[in-house]
């Protein structure tokens, strides 16, 4: 039995797999990992060895807790993964950009692969069939692009995200929705469209926090799967354990 961890700089997200099945997911304050870490030891003590990945320095603090129960894997640019990396600048990329590649090379062997996780950023993955990782693009997640309009303009409001918006917006509040809701709609499929141009039998997969908000229509071979990028991690912790 896997504990899986993914440490972001205000909140921490843990799964707990067994046989690659997910039993139990959480997301909770970094503050209060201690406490939810020692319910988590009581629940489910099958629990052998654990991953983390973490984006904050507090990170430390937490390992040398998990370490006292069971072995622990921090993942990093130098971790073993499935698949051949030719990002061409390998140790800054994204722990959470490896997890979820890991996690497209594990449930689509074979296949060309486009990862879109919609969290803070927006990022595009992709992954051929020859399990090849060429990179992808990074742009602007919903909630900064709202930030920034308010912020870096003297009189236009935070406007509050919503799923959908008109096209033509009538007030300041609705131009902001249309503009931003639709625009990254837009950029989505006009994203997709452009991978599928020059990768065949393309799959995709769409994740993260505000894939909801920017649901977009899944074709046959369009997948959401809000817990990718935490089977990632274990399939990375999996392979480890096996080399």
């Amino acid at each position: 039995m896997n504990l899986v961890i993914d440490a972001g700089n205000t909140s921490v997200k843990t799964a707990v797999f067994q046989n690659n099945r997910l039993l139990e997911k959480q997301n909770f304050k970094k503050e209060n990992f201690s406490k939810e870490f020692q319910k988590i030891r009581k629940n489910f003590p099958e629990i052998t060895k654990s991953i983390i990945s973490s984006v904050t320095s507090g990170g430390i603090e937490m390992i040398s807790e998990l370490k006292k129960s069971f072995p622990v894997l921090e993942l990093d640019n130098s971790t073993p993964v499935p698949f051949e990396n030719r990002y061409a600048t390998p140790k800054t990329l994204g722990k959470d950009r490896i997890a979820l590649v890991t996690a497209a090379v594990n449930s689509f062997p074979g296949k060309n692969v486009l990862i879109i996780d919609a969290g803070t950023c927006i990022t595009y993955d992709i992954k051929t069939a020859e399990e090849v990782y060429l990179g992808g693009a990074i742009s602007p997640g919903l909630n900064m692009r709202f930030n920034s309009l308010h912020k870096f303009t003297a009189n236009l409001p935070l406007v509050i995200p919503k799923p959908e918006a008109e096209l033509i917006g009538n007030t300041t509040q609705t131009s902001i929705l249309s503009g931003i809701i639709n625009g990254i709609k837009m950029e989505l499929t006009g994203t997709i469209e452009s991978y599928r141009s020059q990768f065949e039998d393309l799959t995709v997969i769409f994740t993260g926090g505000d894939s909801q908000i920017l649901s977009i229509p899944l074709k046959n071979s369009i997948f959401a799967n809000s817990n990718f990028l935490l089977e990632g991690l274990n399939f990375i912790l999996e392979f480890n354990n096996t080399q």
